[in-house]
């Protein structure tokens, strides 16, 4: 494609340079850069492209993308306000505006996002759609599987993977959109058909500084859909986010257990092995059966239902679909192999979460629940002393560990997590090495306990400092238990 028409309408500073030639590829990173390649320069949380400019031209590239002026005669200099905007719009262009074919629904809030995608993705498929799935977890197109290095993938990323399920002629694609893509522009030319919000609480505050513009950042979303809205409004923010876009031309759903919503649920009763509830639909309401504890299934269920029969599934299909649903990698990931006691896994790494999974639990709880949690390191502090209260106020017994405690002092996290659980209860206990603190857990679980492996749910690493190990909590706690001949 010719660069002249990558830039066609956008704002520029600057050109430096011949715009009349061709583009045959275009990547942020400069290892990637190959002959009549377009560089753009980005900047990382950790380091920017711009120091890498003359390894991207030695490399090949004959046109850069940059904030910055560049004083080379060698390439054609493009200078831009907001290049990470600017990329999302060449990259949408470039691989032809993917999303203007392809039906893509787009899930954002804190928690739940996983789970709604995968519940999605299990309804249809079982109905023989071929689906395509963009997550924390895994991006899937159809039956193929592809690690995902961010919840939201950068611009370039992402529209080559929306091209590709274009090309493998998937039906549908359900994505989680994180605050940060939205904020940072990566989703900038995505047209999404529907739009889903899930609810707000304390997280990246790192990043946003407040709740005002966390918030803000995710209704950006709904300025993006075509078909329909769909929003929690028991949730305070989704009730301000409903009130603000109910003026768009797109139609709003609401869905909730508490307020009046368009879509809502009652008679809910939870136990180990699931959750019954009736949800109330415009179109009529339905008797509906989950494999996945709590009550927070009910609030990831009811937008799963509602987006399927928006594509066209009956009722009684998307309950059919429900029944065959299996559940989802580390969200309240019941170990079947331990039978004295039940071992939960959990990625509930943000205070509302975390609170949501224990309340749950006790819902069904015949003895004590044990909690083995910890904080990541370099990223929002606020929350720490947060969880601590919430463990020491809904479990029985706490054991504090390391989570991800990356490039910060794993005793320091834990003395902020620590001065918060002070506050309600001394029953907990600190072992800061995450497998022995889970065999600590274990060895002191009675009959008819439930414990809690919060925090990392489907990771399979833990970093700590620069390096990246190997660490599966389901793993640990299998492995333990053979040990111990709980198995």
């Amino acid at each position: 494609m010719l660069l002249k028409e990558l830039l066609n309408n956008i704002e520029v500073i600057k050109v430096k340079g011949n715009i009349d030639i061709e583009i045959n590829d275009v990547h942020f990173d400069s290892r990637l850069i190959k002959k009549d390649n377009l560089f753009i320069c980005i900047d990382g949380f950790k380091t920017t492209g711009h120091l890498y400019v003359r390894d991207a031209i030695n490399r090949g590239a004959t046109a850069i993308v940059t904030e910055k002026e560049i004083e080379t005669d060698d390439v054609t200099v493009i200078q831009v306000e907001n290049a990470r905007k600017v990329m999302a719009l060449i990259a949408n262009r470039f691989y032809e505006e993917p999303t203007k074919q392809l039906p893509v629904i787009g899930i954002t809030g804190t928690n739940g996002k996983t789970s709604i995608t995968y519940m999605v993705k299990s309804i249809l498929e079982f109905h023989g759609k071929n689906v395509g799935l963009i997550g924390t977890i895994s991006n899937w197109i159809g039956d193929i599987e592809r690690e995902a290095v961010r919840t939201t993938p950068e611009a370039l990323d992402l529209q080559k993977i929306f091209a590709e399920m274009l090309k493998e002629e998937i039906d549908t694609c359900i994505m989680e959109v994180s605050s940060h893509a939205l904020e940072l522009g990566r989703v900038e030319g995505c047209t999404y058909i529907i739009g889903v919000f899930t609810n707000l609480t304390p997280d990246h505050l790192d990043f946003h500084s407040n709740m005002d513009n966390y918030r803000n950042a995710k209704k950006k979303l709904f300025y993006k859909t075509t078909l329909c809205n769909i929003i929690n409004v028991d949730d305070f923010h989704g009730k301000i986010i409903a009130d603000e876009i109910k003026k768009l031309r797109v139609p709003l759903l609401t869905f909730g257990i508490k307020e009046k919503a368009n879509i809502y649920a009652t008679n809910i009763n939870v136990d180990i092995k699931g959750v019954h509830f009736d949800i109330h639909m415009p179109v009529g309401t339905r008797s509906i059966y989950v494999k996945i504890p709590g009550i927070f299934t009910v609030y990831n269920i009811m937008p799963a239902i509602v987006i399927c029969y928006i594509l066209g599934l009956s009722l009684d299909e998307i309950c059919v679909g429900l029944n065959g649903m299996k559940g989802i990698p580390g969200r309240f990931e019941i170990i079947e192999e331990i039978k004295d006691f039940a071992v939960i896994v959990d990625y509930a790494h943000t205070p509302d979460a975390l609170e949501n999974i224990l309340q749950s639990a006790k819902e069904f709880a015949k003895n004590h629940i044990i909690t083995v949690f910890g904080c990541g390191g370099d990223r929002d502090t606020t929350k720490r002393s947060v969880m601590g209260e919430i463990s020491g106020r809904l479990s029985d017994y706490s054991v504090i560990t390391s989570d991800n405690p990356r490039t910060e002092d794993p005793l320091k996290i834990i003395e902020m997590i620590e001065s918060g659980i002070k506050k309600v209860t001394d029953k907990y206990k600190v072992v800061e090495d995450r497998k022995s603190a889970i065999e600590y857990a274990m060895k002191i679980a009675k009959n008819n306990d439930i414990i809690i492996i919060a925090g990392k749910g489907h990771e399979v690493t833990q970093t700590i400092g620069k390096d990246v190990l190997p660490f599966d909590d389901r793993k640990v706690a299998i492995e333990i238990a053979r040990k111990e001949g709980l198995i």
